[in-house]
């Protein structure tokens, strides 16, 4: 996958924002931005995935820091 595909775009994009919202919540943004970017280059270089894959699995990451961040602060 080339690195000027949307797929790529979306990546990045993504970790940018799970950066930003790291940073907002008081967590480690570089936690949340790198676990991102890990993620979408795995489906992108392994499982040859495209931008529907990268959003897939972006809302997966979304939806796990969600159920992490309920279960250790369940108020």
């Amino acid at each position: 996958m080339p690195i000027y595909s949307f797929a790529f775009v979306l990546a990045l994009a993504c970790a940018g924002f799970f950066y930003r919202a790291g940073d907002e919540e008081g967590s480690s943004g570089l936690l949340w931005g790198g676990v991102s970017l890990v993620v979408s280059l795995f489906v992108m270089l392994r499982l040859d995935g495209g931008m529907l894959g990268v959003g897939l699995a972006q809302l997966g990451v979304l939806a796990s820091i969600v159920a992490f961040r309920l279960w250790r602060d369940p108020h």
